[in-house]
């Protein structure tokens, strides 16, 4: 084998993992692995039954969430409709990603009083410094994305983990 298909080899390794990792998972697994050997047997039944309907089925038959309507209210209900126990009540936590807040595009932070982020937020985790200066205290966010959604300027990020 030359050096340049060991490398093309090794990249093409590379690509799909990157690209599964970069999916924002509902928060009932243990196993991440388990999204790429349990899934492709489903039909995408926790997609069906999420409340919200913020679980779409990706290309390769995984679950992810999206946030750019609304966010997850932990209803339970993809984890009790699974039936490869891929996502399981007894697994339940908080989602993985660090929400983050764009200082440059957010309108608080320009001085202009918005409380968007703010008001949909059930754990308070978005406190506000002075007047104008919003941050996200980890500790309190639960990462269910409520706030991305109503920021006027989508200068709320979220951050898989």
């Amino acid at each position: 084998m030359q050096r340049r298909e060991l490398f093309s080899f090794l990249s093409s390794q590379l690509k799909p993992k990157a690209e599964q990792e970069s999916y924002l998972r509902p928060p009932y697994f243990s196993d991440i692995n388990a999204f790429d050997t349990e899934c492709q047997k489903c039909d995408g039944k926790c997609a069906t039954l999420c409340q919200e309907q913020i679980i779409v089925i990706n290309s390769d038959k995984t679950p992810s969430l999206n946030f750019s309507k609304i966010g997850c209210t932990y209803c339970d209900a993809c984890a009790n409709g699974c039936e490869f126990d891929v996502l399981k009540i007894e697994d339940k936590k908080k989602i993985d990603a660090d929400v983050i807040i764009n200082e440059k595009t957010c309108l608080s932070w320009m001085g202009v009083m918005c409380f968007s982020c703010k008001d949909p937020c059930l754990e308070d985790a978005i406190e506000f410094r002075a007047m104008f200066m919003p941050t996200i205290n980890m500790l309190k966010c639960t990462a269910c994305g409520f706030c991305i959604s109503r920021c006027p300027t989508l200068a709320i990020d979220v951050k898989v983990l």
